[in-house]
């Protein structure tokens, strides 16, 4: 295998704010590999709050014996392989399995949505992210979203109910809301789930801290709207104590180590008769086109990545009527890379 990567920031169209932190940029590792004559496309989201950097995710592929590594691959072996080198850093770990499911689907002349069994006919609307912030920049922010069915709105501030007020003056599509751990108290979170139920939301991802299973709990069994595991679920070994907590879980390939664990954490859910909203983080073409694959598979679908950032390096994705159109390209899919982007 011959590989290459580039350190890459992501920048974005406006400053990004959720209940504890704003950001401006996302710091990317752009993955390519080359195995025989065939090349995959993968990318590492390093969101600050993660603990994953250039430094590290530099670090973790210099600890790989890429010979392990020998089609055909066998996914579920080789993320034990690569968390056998280090714990933690999923989202290098990601750009490693979705380069490597790139290949695959090159070498097999297929599709990725194909060989994961996703019809691309049951793709779910993707929503638009609108993050927290005075009412003056969120009337901008829609503005950008006019071509998405679904708005996901950041709250777990003191300011939930003017947000979406401020929405709801403009656009009476429906919202999702992520509260990102937000609300502490559940008396008053019930009161205020039941508001925003009456607001034409139609689900809430991580309502109280992730830690507080039992808080969670007692929301989810009064709830009018599905719950979603998001912080509170990284990885497919985190799923068997949240049965029962939540109605469903947010999948997010950065978090998931890639498409392979993904698409596990998609099947338990299902068995354990839960919903799944398969997101993003900050995330260029290449990454959502990974997830968009699995999409199809899943309730609820949030991968604005592309449309909320101003330096896309590859070719948007096809998009239309509010949802991803998987085109019949081997692999993922990816258009627009230059012949430059990895010198």
């Amino acid at each position: 295998m011959k590989i290459s990567c580039k350190q890459f920031e992501l920048e974005l169209k406006h400053p990004f704010s959720i209940s504890k932190f704003t950001r401006t940029s996302t710091p990317l590792m752009l993955l390519k590999i080359q195995y025989e004559d065939f090349i995959g496309y993968g990318e590492a989201s390093m969101v600050p709050y993660m603990g994953e950097s250039y430094e590290s995710a530099n670090a973790f592929l210099s600890l790989v014996d890429w010979s392990k590594i020998q089609y055909p691959f066998n996914f579920q072996e080789i993320i034990a392989y690569l968390d056998r080198l280090a714990p933690g850093q999923p989202a290098i770990k990601a750009a490693i399995d979705i380069a490597l499911n790139d290949i695959q689907g090159k070498m097999l002349n297929k599709p990725c949505y194909e060989i994961y069994g996703a019809d691309p006919a049951l793709m779910p609307v993707t929503s638009y992210t609108i993050g927290i912030d005075t009412p003056e920049v969120i009337r901008e922010k829609l503005k950008d979203a006019e071509k998405f069915k679904v708005i996901k709105v950041k709250l777990g501030r003191d300011n939930d109910q003017e947000i979406i007020e401020t929405i709801r003056s403009m656009t009476d599509v429906p919202l999702y809301v992520d509260a990102n751990q937000g609300w502490s108290d559940r008396i008053k979170a019930i009161d205020l789930i039941y508001w925003l139920h009456n607001q034409g939301v139609v689900l809430i991802e991580q309502p109280m801290d992730k830690m507080d299973l039992d808080g969670n709990a007692w929301l989810t069994e009064r709830s009018p709207v599905p719950l979603l595991a998001d912080e509170a679920v990284q990885r497919l070994a985190d799923m068997d104590k949240l049965k029962g907590a939540y109605h469903g879980i947010n999948v997010k390939l950065m978090k998931s180590c890639g498409m392979y664990e993904g698409h596990q954490m998609i099947l338990k859910a299902r068995s354990f008769g839960m919903k799944v909203l398969i997101g993003c983080m900050s995330e260029t073409s290449c990454a959502t086109l990974a997830a968009a694959a699995l999409a199809p598979l899943c309730n609820w679908a949030d991968l604005d990545g592309p449309w909320l950032t101003k330096n896309n390096p590859f070719a948007d994705p096809v998009f239309e009527d509010g949802k991803y159109i998987l085109k019949k390209r081997s692999g993922l899919g990816l258009e627009g890379v230059t012949s430059d982007l990895f010198l």
